[in-house]
């Protein structure tokens, strides 16, 4: 297994930001979120979230009856919850305190996101934690 990746399932990039689209939706195990705002949200067709929530669904991420709301299970939920996590605390650190136009800064935790290690993640979190920003 990946060495930066030991302490979350393998997940693909795409399945990541779908997880962080509905918890940034307000999807959680109780309150569901539907696949048109999803698409709307990310910019994506629907046939293209139909694909990655059957992923999920099978990865046992979410729950989806047929063609009805995405309902996050409790992995689903504590994964995108920690990827939407990591991208707010790293936008702000490159934006904020390092003074990153927005633009730049969005672009740049989106792809730090994806490839930070949970242990570096910790110890970048705690020192930003102590910054005030």
């Amino acid at each position: 297994m990946d060495k930066h990746r030991e302490a979350r399932p393998l997940m693909s990039e795409s399945n990541e930001d779908y997880l962080e689209a509905i918890v940034k939706l307000g999807g959680t195990v109780e309150h569901s979120v539907r696949s048109v705002d999803i698409a709307a949200h990310m910019g994506v067709s629907k046939a293209s979230v139909s694909k990655a929530m059957t992923n999920l669904k099978a990865a046992g991420m979410l729950d989806q009856p047929f063609y009805g709301a995405v309902t996050l299970t409790e992995a689903g939920y504590d994964y995108g919850r920690r990827v939407l996590e990591h991208h707010t605390m790293l936008f702000d650190f490159l934006h904020k305190a390092l003074r990153i136009d927005e633009e730049t800064a969005e672009r740049e935790a989106h792809l730090i996101e994806h490839d930070i290690s949970d242990e570096s993640y910790e110890k970048w979190a705690a020192y930003v934690g102590g910054l005030n920003l």
